[in-house]
């Protein structure tokens, strides 16, 4: 229950929630909840527009807006992530290290169909630093019924983990740049800076690379040389294209690889291709990757990096802002997809 009292004949009693001060260039708490009222606290209170205070006195099955957001971010938190302390009945979830955001999208809807709770979260598959806020959560009224909060965490017990954060477990790439061109040194190879700089930026070393002529068979041994000499990953750089001359998918095929999917509906770069050879991952980056800075390929690279299969059903959900508008051909600054 909630009792109205004018702040005047509020002296001595305690505040049931951070009163908020919003004056141009600051947003934060004026006082904290808990907070008892003195007489030089008047002023201060009628500056802000308070004229009354609220007092609080919750039932058996009623429970304040701090404690329920701790309650919904306890059960949604999976690992490599911490829960910030209450701050204006909110609660943040927090990434203890890099990695990859996984959010089961399923289980967040069924939660915030849950009246009164509402629990905000990054994108799924979100590459993440160490201290990154990646949700919040926090209920709309100032208490809430403890059976909301049962609901919820029946789903979230259904659904483990609702948020969590995966750490990237493969760490060696192999290399292989196809191109009659570039093997034979008539231009310069411009996939190997690009790809050394993507690597690095996950922390991932190249232990393997080879400049391999458009030759099938030549493709396919260097496929298996790496993953003989430990690559996890393999990057299969140029001869994507339906150009007949492009043998890069034939050489992926004749290595004894599964292909999984070739093309994407994300754009540039909608002829990646990804495969399996047993454990090992095997990308196919078209050109697109040399000339825009965000391609397909960098939306899938984390996800493989972190140890999940790729599957031709999950990728198809990718057309859903898949366009990407910040690349060099457009320039289109605000761009979903890439932001």
């Amino acid at each position: 229950m909630i009792t109205k009292v004018k702040v005047e004949e509020a002296i001595g009693k305690a505040i049931a929630h951070d009163i908020t001060k919003v004056v141009p260039g600051f947003k934060g708490p004026a006082f904290r909840r808990g907070h008892i009222i003195t007489r030089k606290d008047i002023p201060e209170l009628l500056r802000i527009g308070k004229e009354h205070i609220y007092i609080l006195s919750l039932g058996s099955d009623e429970v304040h807006e701090e404690e329920a957001a701790l309650r919904i971010a306890n059960a949604v938190k999976g690992r490599g992530l911490m829960c910030s302390p209450p701050h204006e009945g909110r609660v943040s979830l927090i990434t203890a290290s890099t990695g990859l955001l996984k959010v089961d999208v399923a289980a967040l809807d069924k939660i915030n169909s849950i009246d009164e709770i509402t629990v905000a979260a990054v994108r799924n598959n979100t590459v993440c630093q160490e201290n990154m806020v990646v949700a919040a959560m926090r209920i709309t009224p100032l208490y809430i019924s403890g059976l909301k909060l049962d609901r919820m965490e029946q789903i979230a017990r259904d659904n483990q983990p609702v948020i969590s954060l995966v750490p990237f477990k493969l760490k060696k790439i192999g290399l292989i740049i196809s191109g009659n061109e570039v093997f034979k040194g008539l231009i310069k190879d411009g996939f190997s800076p690009v790809m050394h700089k993507k690597a690095e930026d996950f922390g991932c070393t190249i232990n393997n690379q080879a400049v391999v002529p458009d030759d099938a068979d030549v493709i396919a041994s260097t496929i298996l040389q790496f993953q003989i000499d430990g690559s996890e990953v393999i990057l299969c750089c140029g001869g994507m294209s339906v150009d007949p001359d492009d043998v890069t998918l034939e050489g992926i095929r004749k290595s004894g690889a599964e292909v999984r999917f070739y093309g994407l509906p994300v754009m540039p770069g909608a002829m990646t291709l990804y495969a399996r050879l047993g454990s090992t991952h095997i990308l196919g980056i078209p050109a697109g990757a040399l000339h825009s800075n965000v391609t397909a390929f960098d939306r899938l690279l984390p996800v493989v990096l972190s140890g999940e299969e790729l599957t031709f059903r999950d990728t198809r959900k990718l057309g859903h802002g898949g366009l990407c508008l910040k690349c060099k051909q457009c320039n289109y600054p605000a761009c979903p997809f890439c932001s």
